[in-house]
């Protein structure tokens, strides 16, 4: 049970991470391109994090829960727990993550933000990866 609980707890570790990475990624991307900062027009970076906001606003248009947050109610009842989400450092994050709000009001806020992301892409374009020069030809 104290493995579930763990695990649970990591979760929602990893859930506040990669919610960081997409807030903390786009306030790092308009100060860094106010700033001149180079690398926040990071290719691979600006395309994942793309691609993180995008997942999250597919699957709120779609009505998907969150894989994160099931996960980590799954181990939850495997730990045996109902209502209290954890440990310390899981209850915490939990609260700083997850409000109770109507699920449409997410959607929105999803929605407005990944346009936001988008429009990053246009205002502070990303550099395109430099390919690898090819070496001479043999005449």
């Amino acid at each position: 049970m104290v493995v579930y609980r763990f695990l649970a707890d990591v979760v929602v570790v990893v859930h506040g991470l990669y919610i960081a990475f997409v807030v903390f990624g786009l306030l790092a991307i308009l100060v860094g391109g106010a700033l001149g900062w180079q690398w926040v027009r990071n290719f691979w970076f600006r395309v994942l994090h793309l691609a993180a906001i995008g997942l999250v606003v597919v699957q709120a248009l779609a009505g998907i829960v969150c894989p994160l947050t099931s996960l980590e109610k799954y181990l939850r009842t495997l730990a045996g727990e109902a209502t209290y989400p954890g440990a310390f450092i899981g209850h915490w994050v939990h609260r700083l993550i997850l409000y109770e709000v109507p699920q449409g009001y997410f959607t929105i806020w999803y929605c407005l933000f990944g346009a936001i992301v988008v429009a990053t892409i246009l205002l502070i374009p990303p550099r395109w990866p430099r390919r690898k020069a090819e070496p001479p030809r043999d005449a």
